[in-house]
């Protein structure tokens, strides 16, 4: 009998968990591009990601308190919804709008690690070792690798977009902390984050309207509702939590490394997207920085 092999099982689990999750994640990037160039808006693309999972959560929230959001409280739920929610999906989705995905792929889940480090240690008080520091200084080389790239090539529009991406990535940084500090299970938030996004159906139909989304057509839809709403969304943060649950925290923080790399493939094998060589460079450099971040 092989004693060793319930926990060998339980790593290949996680792995392939946190694989899964990385690989989902840089689905939904692809999936934006895509909604983006068949004619969706950004307020579509976030209406896909969040109303749809927000109906699946709807009854559990409902059961397991919606006075106190389940013990998360409202004012949280709310702080949660505006830096994880539509309006965070919006702004990475415009983005779109003037650069390529490859820009997305990497400056988003760059500046969202970076952030990471920083409100970690500026905020929640943990230590900084100097190699983290070095890991920070070189995803900032290799994001501004790709930033010059949009400003040579497409001007300061390129430029914006890019910044809409450090942006989001931004924002979700700060979600993250917040999940942290106020000790808030990654699913539990995205059921309530999901649920809370159900007040944004009526200001999109009144402010928006459903039009572009009836133009584009019912398998389009589909493709943005499923990708976004389900492996984006809910499952890749499922995943993830279980990744984190076999292998640990820090060895599942590896995984988010993976998303770069995995939308540009992604991107390349749906779309037809080839990387430029600056967006190749900026992936390397930032991989490199990656590691180092998640070093102890």
């Amino acid at each position: 009998m092989d004693l060793a092999a319930p926990g060998q099982k339980s790593v290949v689990i996680g792995i392939a968990c946190g694989i899964g999750a990385a690989i989902f994640w840089a689905g939904g990037f692809t999936a934006a591009r895509h909604g983006i160039a068949v004619g969706l808006s950004p307020f579509d693309i976030a209406f896909h990601r969040y109303a749809w999972a927000g109906l699946v959560f709807l009854p559990s929230v409902l059961r397991a308190g919606a006075r106190d959001l389940n013990g998360i409280g409202w004012g949280r739920g709310l702080a949660l919804a505006l830096l994880g929610g539509p309006g965070q999906a919006v702004i990475s989705a415009a983005a779109f709008l003037v650069v390529p995905l490859g820009h997305g792929g990497v400056i988003q889940p760059s500046c969202a690690a970076l952030g990471g480090v920083l409100l970690a240690t500026l905020v929640l008080g943990e230590r900084l070792p100097a190699v983290r520091i070095y890991g920070a200084v070189i995803i900032v080389a290799g994001v501004a690798v790709i930033g010059h790239e949009a400003l040579t090539t497409i001007g300061a529009q390129g430029l914006a977009g890019d910044f809409s991406f450090a942006l989001a990535g931004l924002m979700f940084a700060t979600f993250g902390m917040l999940l942290r500090m106020w000790r808030i299970v990654p699913t539990g938030a995205t059921a309530i984050l999901s649920t809370l996004t159900l007040l944004y159906i009526p200001v999109h139909a009144v402010a928006f309207g459903f039009d572009r989304m009836i133009a584009a057509g019912w398998f389009e839809n589909a493709v943005q509702a499923v990708v976004q709403g389900v492996f984006s969304g809910p499952l890749a943060i499922y995943l993830f939590a279980r990744s984190v649950a076999t292998l640990g925290a820090s060895r599942a923080a590896v995984f988010a490394a993976l998303v770069p790399a995995a939308t540009l493939i992604v991107g390349f094998l749906t779309l037809g997207e080839v990387p430029s060589m600056a967006q190749i460079a900026g992936l390397v450099i930032v991989l490199v920085g990656f590691r180092l971040t998640q070093k102890a």
